[in-house]
């Protein structure tokens, strides 16, 4: 699990739930103990009363109402008991006992507590002692009390803890969601912050994060532009590449085509010419999409370059008698280098000049979280079997016409860099050649 908000959830919400499982049973367990101890000191204190009314109707036993005034004694079954037993044997009880007597367990001169089944099953606790009085007669005098009032208390102080306990349980979840969310906002202002360096090439102020996170904002700060250097510096070593490699072709092109007006075969010449200046496209291709990654946040205006090349091509295209047709939504924008942008349209562009006969369309406009472009032609397009060659590396289908083959492979290859997608397919309205390219407008891969 990678994600630092769930794993502070989790720990803050499983510590919440132990600390509140853990109270509520030291709680629990403490209330129960000082609700049975309050239990036996009542019991206690009811024999005691026994005990003393006892002392002085010892001759009389069935006289010791007359002292106990406890009006449940009176109740048959009402959960209150008394019983004597007498030096003869002789058994007396209070008249909730009815005709029964309570379970016997042992005698002692101390006092003892202990819980017993009275009639029907009745759970009873029991207070008992042999009591020695000033004639030295001994007496067995026990008290009792049902435990169903006892038990139903603690039913109902259970009940009242776990609905507490619920609530504090509630609060502490809410309070780890609340604590976890204050605690990463530094580093979500952080992810933001960096997204956004991106785009405006803004240095990140450390002073804007806690000191746990400042010396990472220092770091991020010294990557960033080593990167942007590097970068640079590889793009710019590829172009001066380019431009060098560029030079001698052309003049090597421009020796051959005089040896071919003096009617010399030079064709075999020529075609090593051509795989050099696509091996050359290819490799300065590769350099330049090596690097697309690290500054794939670039922002591009697709409607204004749309535009500019729709009338570069246009004027290119009235020569040999054809028209570009452009329909273009304002305000596009990708995330996408200009330059690559660029190659892309141009390189689609130009193998529809090539392969049309009077028409090119050109339309561009929002699609499903992205920017659509549709390049259409006239021409005799590719037939489906042999869509998926036109697309591959210095694959010609047709050498009729001056090409390296690498233009529809260059744009797929930058295309994926960032996300999008290149698909051939029919022109519904000039009836040749429809390239579809898809870019997102937020999402980047390096793919």
């Amino acid at each position: 699990m990678q994600s630092l908000r769930k794993r502070a959830w989790i720990g803050g919400s499983l510590s919440a739930i132990a600390a509140v499982a853990i109270g509520s049973l030291l709680l629990y367990s403490y209330l129960d103990r000082k609700t049975l101890e309050q239990f036996d000191r009542s019991l206690i204190e009811r024999h005691t009363q026994i005990v003393v009314a006892l002392s002085n109707f010892a001759d009389d036993p069935e006289r010791l109402d007359e002292l106990i005034l406890d009006p449940a004694y009176d109740r048959a079954a009402s959960g209150r008991y008394w019983q004597i037993v007498g030096p003869r044997g002789e058994i007396s009880t209070s008249p909730s006992l009815f005709d029964a007597t309570l379970p016997a367990q042992g005698g002692g001169t101390r006092l003892k507590l202990y819980d017993a089944d009275g009639v029907d099953a009745e759970p009873l606790r029991i207070a008992h002692q042999l009591i020695t009085l000033e004639d030295g007669t001994e007496w067995s005098v026990a008290v009792a009390e049902s435990l169903v009032g006892l038990v139903a208390d603690r039913a109902e102080a259970r009940s009242s803890l776990l609905l507490a306990f619920a609530l504090v349980a509630a609060i502490g979840l809410t309070g780890t969601l609340l604590q976890t969310a204050v605690i990463l906002r530094p580093l979500e202002k952080l992810r933001h912050d960096v997204a956004r360096r991106w785009e405006q090439d803004e240095i990140l102020n450390s002073t804007d994060y806690p000191e746990e996170v400042a010396p990472l904002v220092s770091d991020i700060n010294t990557l960033l532009q080593r990167n942007r250097e590097i970068v640079g510096r590889s793009r710019r070593q590829a172009a001066d590449l380019a431009h060098a490699l560029k030079t001698p072709s052309t003049i090597l092109r421009n020796e051959l085509e005089l040896l071919a007006t003096k009617s010399q075969d030079l064709q075999k010449a020529v075609d090593a010419l051509d795989r050099l200046d696509a091996q050359l496209a290819r490799s300065l291709a590769r350099i330049r999409l090596s690097n697309t990654a690290e500054i794939g946040f670039s922002r591009t205006d697709v409607s204004s370059t749309v535009t500019r090349f729709a009338r570069l091509f246009d004027k290119m295209a009235e020569k040999d008698g054809k028209h570009v047709a452009v329909s273009c939504e304002p305000d596009l924008f990708i995330r996408i280098d200009p330059q690559d942008f660029e190659e892309i349209l141009g390189n689609v562009l130009d193998n529809a000049l090539k392969w049309s006969r009077r028409s090119i369309a050109l339309s561009a406009g929002r699609r499903s979280g992205g920017v659509d472009l549709v390049i259409e032609d006239d021409g005799k397009g590719i037939k489906g079997q042999d869509r998926a060659e036109a697309v591959k590396s210095g694959s010609r289908l047709d050498s009729s016409k001056p090409g390296s083959g690498l233009g529809l492979a260059i744009a797929t290859d930058l295309l994926k860099a960032y996300g999008g997608s290149l698909e051939l397919g029919d022109s519904q309205t000039l009836g040749g050649l429809a390239v579809r390219i898809h870019l997102p407008t937020g999402t980047f891969s390096t793919a």
